[in-house]
């Protein structure tokens, strides 16, 4: 972990947490690709609102990144990069983006909750993620669907 304020928050949970001190270091990541919404993000998180996020698949694969599995820590940051809270994940499952439904949704937390809400968020923030290597969203790709809870 390179980023100071992410290893300050780890090291200060695992002073409370003894249990975790063999998990690998957690990966550090903001939410979304700009300062607004990673920002609001991070805040739903740290208020224990947001309680899932999702990837697509093939952003995953394009940058080579593993997959998320369950127990995982991650410390979640605002767009700036300073350490906001840490989550675990809870449930990791492979999704069709036309299979995600009204109560993942309002797991996400984000806008009025709604499923109309996340597919219209989630659809442009796919389109801009895969651009960037001349790919297109469509209504069968995979999202890879994380729920986490909040442990710091």
């Amino acid at each position: 972990m390179e980023n100071t304020s992410a290893r300050n928050m780890w090291g200060d949970y695992l002073d409370k947490h003894l249990e975790d001190a063999f998990h690998e270091a957690p990966k550090t990541m903001h939410f979304y690709d700009n300062e607004q919404d990673a920002n609001n993000c991070a805040d739903l998180t740290k208020k224990g609102i947001k309680g899932a996020f999702s990837s697509s698949l093939l952003g995953i694969q394009h940058r080579k990144e593993k997959l998320p599995k369950i127990g995982d820590f991650i410390v979640i940051t605002n767009w700036e990069g300073e350490a906001q809270c840490i989550i675990q994940l809870t449930s990791v499952t492979l999704r069709p983006y036309f299979n995600i439904d009204e109560l993942y949704a309002e797991k996400e937390g984000e806008g009025d909750k709604s499923l109309a809400y996340w597919k219209k968020a989630h659809w442009a923030y796919f389109t801009r993620e895969l651009a960037s290597f001349g790919r297109e969203p469509r209504d069968s790709m995979i999202v890879v669907c994380q729920e986490f809870k909040k442990v710091f």
